[in-house]
């Protein structure tokens, strides 16, 4: 992209796309500076950092001074407490950014819709949560595209499936528990059921996506599914990493007792569960109306996979 000027990219959150979503920026050419709650990372050209907290008005002020375009990638790890914590984050990155006068791109996932009546869904669906969670989506998804309307600020989202790649560790293909499993050959574990069309998204591609976004002002206004490979199963994505790693694709399938069990114990498995259904019926994405208007593909399954193992279990790569 050609700029009279290097543009100002702020990335809100430095999690599992936030640190790729940067790297894309930077090969980009813009400016990036990344903002977190925690410790900065690793500096380098083009690249700054800044600490603190979102929902700070002054501090949200400071955080966003100059930007051309902020990304929302924010997620609180306090999964099953979400509820009082999401709100006033999301409200804060809101308003700051209107008062930045930047453009908004907010990385969503797919809560919000419930159970789809068709499979692949596509971003017309109808919001129907079926949850805690996918309700709380629901309402900041309103509320995003509310302040969109007023002409409070110009804001776009991309929404994602579950992730898997490299350095994504809080997937459960592509986890450490998953590559040590792999590497022993022992059983690979999945939810629900193994066989029914899911699309997976390959967490460079989300970055990309999110970067794509936000160089197009004339995405603004509305959400986008990020591109997904075609054709997946939870079983396909397994079998693709035993295959490159030379291993024998056994599958355990995860019962989901057990996470009403555990659950009594773990707030956190407990919210989960909550969340099974999207394994228990198709849940594919229409990623058609992203991959017509921008001209960009998913990356073939066997190159996401040989990078994700490249960077994860090298050692597994087959000679």
């Amino acid at each position: 992209m050609s700029n009279a000027r290097q543009q100002l990219h702020v990335i809100l959150g430095a999690g599992q796309i936030g640190p790729k979503l940067a790297q894309e920026l930077l090969q980009r050419g813009h400016q990036v500076r990344m903002v977190r709650r925690g410790p900065s990372g690793a500096t380098q050209p083009g690249l700054t950092w800044m600490r603190g907290d979102m929902t700070d008005a002054a501090f949200a002020k400071e955080a966003l001074q100059g930007a051309d375009v902020v990304y929302n990638c924010t997620n609180p790890p306090d999964y099953h407490k979400w509820d009082g914590i999401l709100q006033p984050l999301f409200r804060g990155i809101i308003e700051a950014t209107a008062r930045s006068g930047a453009r908004l791109v907010t990385l969503d996932n797919l809560y919000m819709y419930g159970k789809p009546d068709t499979s692949p869904f596509n971003e017309q669906t109808p919001m129907r949560p079926c949850s805690t969670k996918g309700t709380l989506r629901a309402q900041m998804v309103e509320e995003l595209f509310a302040a969109h309307k007023r002409g409070d600020v110009r804001v776009t989202s991309g929404r994602a499936s579950d992730f898997f790649g490299p350095e994504t560790p809080l997937s459960m293909i592509s986890s450490p528990r998953f590559f040590e499993r792999l590497a022993k050959g022992k059983s690979l574990e999945v939810f629900g059921n193994p066989d029914l069309p899911r699309s997976y998204s390959y967490s460079p591609d989300v970055a990309r996506g999110l970067a794509i976004l936000g160089e197009h002002p004339e995405a603004d206004g509305r959400a986008w599914h990020l591109p997904v490979i075609h054709g997946m199963t939870s079983r396909k994505l397994v079998e693709a990493f035993a295959k490159a790693a030379n291993k024998p694709a056994k599958l355990q399938v995860l019962p989901p007792f057990l996470f009403q069990v555990i659950g009594l114990f773990s707030p956190m498995l407990r919210a989960v569960r909550e969340m099974m259904y999207q394994w228990e019926i198709p849940y594919a994405l229409d990623d058609s109306d992203f991959r017509k208007t921008f001209g960009v593909e998913a990356t073939p399954l066997e190159v996401a996979v040989t990078e994700t193992l490249r960077t994860e279990a090298p050692t597994l790569l087959k000679k």
